[in-house]
């Protein structure tokens, strides 16, 4: 044998080894606890580590991927949300491209292409969670629990700020009077917000099916609670968020009609009595807000949204690729507003420019024009359709929770962050793989409806 093929058989013989890990029977028993304890790891690194967060998926990722490969597994790709994400997603990365031709790819290969090609990991971790990690009611119970104590955390150190004046890191107050929780950024409001319902209406609804007023109490007092939390947060996006939210809620579940009006009225004494049990709230969440709505498209996010619809109106067939707004957006031929809506040229001395345009509809358009918009507006529509399915018939608390949550993100009258930023995004997706799984289990049979509370609270409760 000649030294070459010698080396030819030892790699075979490592390669064939290592594919055979891959293909053996125990594979999958070994490996779906594994995924399933990364998966569950990522709303901690969201929260406070998001290079765990990105492991945590990357390897949740690899093992669903090898497994479908195993099994030959591939349903999974037929459904129609992920056919609508997957079509937008390869439009995105053509808009991208940095080809010699007009108007594409304005970012480049690192900041454009490469950047738009890694969306696809939320994508495949979304299907993981739905088809694989969470078909199990233990699974999901595991996951709604992360969430759960994730929007706890948020909660008690944003009352922990607000009593005491700092949070458990030592970080005050954000300079512009919003209250940052556990963070040292104004990161808390609109994230409480998402995970707000998905944390309240289990318990709550599981302690409205016991009998006696001491536990509608405890109900009623946990949902007002968690809505004079998002006032005192003081951001105006998550407290709007968190509005929204309570109204849908109460869409769903009969029951909570009357406790969200009460809920509602709470919060308005609250909002008034700000400036005095809350100064630096009342300038952010009142004063700031009618300062800006008075001169609305002069403000910082009106003369973003005019800049994004300039260049969206300027290369309306592909956009400027992923990222174009962030490195086009200063250039002078996007400054002239639009004359035809009475909107003034832009500045950029008034904010017309930032790293993204403020709001995911706006940045579709930017990023792949009107082709962009509405693969993009047709993917969102696909999520709200799936997660909705039976759910106005039978409204189990859970799906009504992350119905909430994902309605909460892809709300258009929103001031948004990029799409799709890992340390804000990255809870949608988990939100959308434990809601297909719900939606899925509730048609099967599986699951629990909301005259008995949610199964998946009431072994804490009863603990």
């Amino acid at each position: 044998m000649t030294p070459d093929a010698g080396v030819a058989v030892a790699r075979n013989g490592a390669f064939g080894k290592f594919v055979s890990v891959f293909r053996s029977e125990n594979f999958a028993g070994r490996a779906k606890p594994v995924a399933l304890f990364f998966a569950l790891l990522v709303p901690l690194g969201l929260l406070h580590a998001f290079v765990l967060a990105e492991i945590c998926i990357g390897i949740v990722d690899v093992l669903f991927l090898a497994e479908m490969l195993r099994t030959r597994s591939f349903a999974w790709t037929r459904q129609t949300w992920f056919v609508i994400a997957m079509v937008w997603w390869v439009w995105l990365l053509f808009c991208s491209l940095p080809l010699p031709w007009p108007n594409f790819g304005g970012a480049g290969w690192v900041l454009g292409f490469v950047q738009a090609a890694v969306i696809i990991r939320l994508l495949i971790f979304t299907a993981a969670l739905q088809t694989w990690l969470l078909m199990s009611e233990n699974a999901r119970r595991a996951a709604w629990l992360m969430l759960a104590l994730s929007c706890l955390w948020i909660g008690i150190e944003s009352w922990q700020q607000y009593i005491t004046g700092r949070n458990i890191f030592g970080n005050p107050r954000f300079y512009d009077g919003s209250l940052t929780g556990p963070f040292w950024k104004p990161r808390a409001g609109q994230l409480y917000a998402h995970l707000l319902y998905i944390a309240v209406l289990p318990p709550v609804l599981a302690v409205f099916a016991k009998p006696g007023r001491v536990w509608f109490g405890l109900g009623a007092a946990m949902t007002i609670l968690g809505v004079v939390t998002s006032v005192l947060i003081g951001q105006r996006m998550g407290f709007c968020l968190t509005a929204l939210g309570l109204a849908t809620a109460a869409l769903f579940i009969p029951k909570l009609r009357r406790l969200a009006v009460v809920a509602a009225i709470v919060a308005a004494v609250v909002i008034v009595a700000t400036p005095i049990i809350s100064p630096p709230t009342h300038a952010k969440l009142v004063l700031e807000t009618k300062h800006n709505l008075s001169h609305f498209w002069l403000s910082p996010y009106g003369e973003l949204f005019t800049r994004a619809t300039v260049m969206g109106l300027q290369s309306p067939w592909h956009g400027w690729g992923y990222n174009g707004f962030r490195v086009l957006c200063p250039e002078t031929r996007f400054d002239p507003g639009l004359p035809a809506l009475g909107l003034a040229p832009t500045l950029l001395g008034l904010g017309a420019c930032n790293q993204h345009p403020q709001n995911y509809y706006f940045q579709a358009f930017s990023d792949g024009g009107f082709p962009g918009l509405s693969l993009f507006c047709l993917m969102t529509i696909s999520w709200m359709m799936y997660l909705s399915k039976g759910l106005y018939r039978r409204p189990d608390a859970l799906r009504v929770g992350l119905f909430i949550g994902v309605l909460s993100y892809t709300w258009p009258l929103a001031s948004t962050d990029a799409f799709p930023t890992l340390y804000m995004l990255g809870w949608l997706f988990f939100f959308l793989g434990l809601g297909f799984a719900c939606a899925d289990a509730s048609g099967s049979g599986v699951g629990s409806s909301t005259s008995d509370g949610l199964r998946v609270a009431q072994p804490i409760l009863q603990s």
